[in-house]
């Protein structure tokens, strides 16, 4: 119902039939609840710029703890008319209040909403009527009954007798509202460790201020996070436009950062991938930058090798890559303690493996073993392949794979790699390393050994050089 309605003398609970038949000109829409939620869910959004703890009280109520914030708008009062006056300009019919209790706030607001002082709980609660201490119906019809319509009615009255007769929740309700029991709120968003932000008089829109504002914000972000000798794994960027709209973006990284123009890259790859739908509107009034995790950084010293910043750079080109793609889609070859070639490596995602396998070592890359060189492409699953061969246990002369014939001029190996006994029954492997007339280069084993029943061992050809 909106006032006009109200006016009209129509009333929450009439059957529609009966409104229309009072009010012809009666305009009406179904009741949608995942739109209200919706909606719901994207004022508490727009309400993160006046605190970080904003829960839900309900299907049409939004409880905000601002302890420590009001000074931020110059008082209590401006920060409730500053909140009062933005949603009108939206559109919506609100009331508000504020007060020491979670409780005492709640039925206030019912009354009209006001700001009411510390220690002033009494006063403004007494006049109210029981409904609004969030009591069950049928409880405030029994209190009627025998009397007792307002809370000013229950304050000086023994609990045991009320607790007996009406029940515990009408106690503490009671006693939640007055402040002698504690009801702290369940925020619905993780409250981050440090967060920065930047308030505007005149909204900004172009992409070249928000990206300066971004910076400024992060290298005050880098000054606590010194502070605290941490470097943050995820930042949240957040824009709060004039209209209402909040848009939230966020980026992890594969270790601890806090150099301002890392966060700014970072970022800068996120607002691109997110153009189309963000739209800036007339602007953005605040700007919010928070380091939603963190962990110790510990600061390198650099030596003279020109290869020292080479575990540095890939973590720069992961952190690109998933501000851009996700984090979750940029992975990385873990090496695992396996003996098949094929099992070897695990597929990973690269921000959450450990700094040091990320890179290969490089003392195996500049002095390799001779009998383990590997392709640097391995098909999915080895593929069968015709092979003639000296027998016993002799290396490939040619062979046949996908109908190509391909004959073989040089051949290094064999490379006997064997299963887990665990495996059970599992026959070894003999890896060649072969090289056609064309001076393509190919891996090939034969799985199995050649016994006195005459058995066949199988060739397989697993990977490519080059």
């Amino acid at each position: 119902m909106n006032e006009a309605a109200l006016a009209a003398g129509l009333d929450v609970g009439v059957a529609l039939s009966d409104a229309c038949a009072r009010v012809p000109e009666l305009l009406y829409e179904e009741e949608i609840p995942k739109a209200d939620s919706a909606l719901l869910e994207a004022l508490a959004d727009w309400c993160d710029r006046y605190t970080p703890l904003v829960a839900f009280a309900g299907d049409d109520c939004l409880m905000l703890d601002v302890t420590g914030c009001a000074h931020l708008f110059d008082g209590e009062e401006a920060l409730q008319n500053d909140c009062l006056h933005r949603l009108k300009l939206q559109g919506f019919t609100v009331s508000a209040a504020l007060a020491d209790t979670v409780g005492g706030a709640w039925a206030v607001a019912r009354a009209g909403g006001a700001v009411v002082p510390s220690g002033g709980l009494h006063a403004a609660l007494e006049a109210l009527p029981l409904a609004h201490l969030r009591l069950e119906s049928g409880v405030v019809t029994a209190l009627e009954q025998v009397g007792l319509k307002l809370i000013g009615d229950l304050m000086d009255r023994p609990r045991a007798p009320l607790a007996r007769r009406f029940g515990p929740e009408l106690v503490r309700r009671l006693d939640q509202a007055m402040g002698m029991e504690q009801e702290p709120i369940s925020p619905r968003l993780y409250t981050p460790p440090l967060v920065v932000e930047r308030r505007f008089f005149e909204p900004i829109a172009r992409d070249d201020d928000v990206e300066a504002t971004l910076l400024a914000l992060a290298q005050s972000l880098k000054g606590q996070l010194e502070k605290r000798c941490e470097g943050g794994r995820i930042f949240e960027f957040v824009l709060f436009r004039v209209d209402g709209v909040v848009s939230r973006l966020s980026v992890g990284t594969s270790h601890a950062i806090r150099e301002p123009h890392q966060i700014l890259r970072l970022f800068r790859e996120k607002l691109k991938s997110a153009k189309d739908e963000m739209d800036a509107g007339f602007g953005y009034d605040l700007l919010r930058l928070a380091a939603v995790e963190t962990q110790s950084y510990d600061a390198s010293q650099h030596d003279f090798d020109g290869n020292a910043g080479q575990g540095e750079a890939l973590a720069a080109l992961v952190d690109r890559l998933g501000a851009r793609l996700g984090v979750s889609r940029v992975s990385s070859f873990l090496p695992c303690n396996k003996h098949l070639p094929e099992e070897a490596f695990a597929l990973v995602p690269a921000a959450t493996v450990r700094d040091e396998a990320l890179y290969w070592d490089e003392t195996a890359l500049t002095h390799p073993d001779p009998c383990a060189v590997r392709p640097l492409r391995l098909l999915p699953r080895p593929e069968p392949v015709e092979t003639v061969a000296m027998v016993p246990e002799g290396s490939p002369l040619r062979f046949r794979w996908r109908k190509a014939l391909f004959e073989v001029v040089r051949c290094e190996g064999p490379e006997r790699i064997c299963p887990p006994w665990w495996f059970g029954g599992a026959e070894p492997r003999d890896y060649y390393r072969v090289e056609d007339m064309e001076g393509r280069r190919f891996w090939l084993y034969r799985e199995g050994l050649y016994d006195t029943q005459g058995v066949t061992p199988c060739w397989f050809l697993q990977g490519l050089f080059g």
